[in-house]
């Protein structure tokens, strides 16, 4: 069974994150000793068994990677859902987090609610955590730390724009939706995420915010994160319609794994984990 190794002599040097959804996962490991990542692997589940619990295609992930199976320092397990919000330290209070989230998103008195710290930022995020895959890990890991995707993402985008007065786009492209995240300065304007199912409600969305936000299309620069290149449609409407228009950066990144360019733009976060 997989652990997480708290006994200082008894040190691997390495951690282990996982990425998860309910279409599937991603994990990598990173060698501690040198902040590397070592492999990276992705699990796509079979939208055909529309039967099967999600547990049994955990369980079925686990058996495949030896990986999983390994002893490591740290875990950290992501969950990647679009049940999230922002909240200024001024107006946050633990006892109410499902408040927050009633504003974006149907909530449920059954409902679980957890909150993470975005250090540096005077922020927390607040989402709806997957509870039957984090009962999963508990019995696979014993204990692990767990956070939203939205809170890896939002604060490595916070800490880049430090002393950058102009207003940024980006877009974080998942399956089925994406996030709208706009900055300046480290300083939070505008998150929101929306579904999606053409290229046309992508850039519809895209445009709406821009307006909301007196932000020229002519001239604001508009960056995209995730699985996307510029062959992809999305790219190509955002191209028509944006003039400043790119796939963000990653080449501060790239400097402490051997993946493409591509690759470390489609796991952006988990890399940044």
């Amino acid at each position: 069974m997989p652990t997480e190794n708290t006994n200082i002599t008894e040190k691997v040097y390495k951690k282990l994150s996982i990425q998860v959804s309910l279409n599937g996962l991603s994990f990598c490991c990173f060698n501690t000793l040198n902040d590397t990542v070592s492999s990276v692997n992705e699990v796509q589940f079979d939208t055909v068994d529309k039967n099967a619990k999600i547990e049994e295609l955990f369980a079925n992930a686990f058996q495949s990677y030896p990986e999983l199976s390994e002893t490591y320092d740290e875990i950290l397990v992501i969950h990647n859902n679009n049940l999230s919000t922002f909240v200024p330290e001024p107006l946050f209070d633990e006892h109410f987090l499902g408040s927050y989230l009633q504003y974006n998103t149907k909530v449920f008195e059954t409902d679980f609610f957890a909150f993470d710290v975005i250090s540096n930022c005077q922020m927390n995020s607040v989402y709806i955590p997957y509870v039957n895959i984090n009962n999963f890990f508990i019995d696979q890991f014993g204990s692990f730390d767990y956070k939203h995707a939205n809170s890896i993402l939002v604060h490595k985008l916070l800490i880049a724009s430090k002393n950058k007065e102009e207003k940024k786009m980006f877009i974080h492209i998942n399956s089925g939706h994406f996030e709208i995240i706009v900055v300046q300065n480290q300083k939070l304007l505008l998150f929101n995420s929306f579904d999606y199912n053409t290229a046309e409600d992508f850039i519809y969305y895209i445009l709406f915010t821009a307006e909301q936000l007196n932000l020229n299309p002519e001239n604001f620069p508009l960056e995209l994160i995730g699985n996307i290149d510029q062959e992809n449609d999305c790219f190509k409407i955002a191209y028509k319609y944006i003039r400043n228009v790119s796939l963000i950066d990653v080449e501060d990144l790239r400097w402490n794994n051997y993946f493409s360019e591509a690759e470390n733009r489609k796991h952006y976060i988990l890399f940044n984990s």
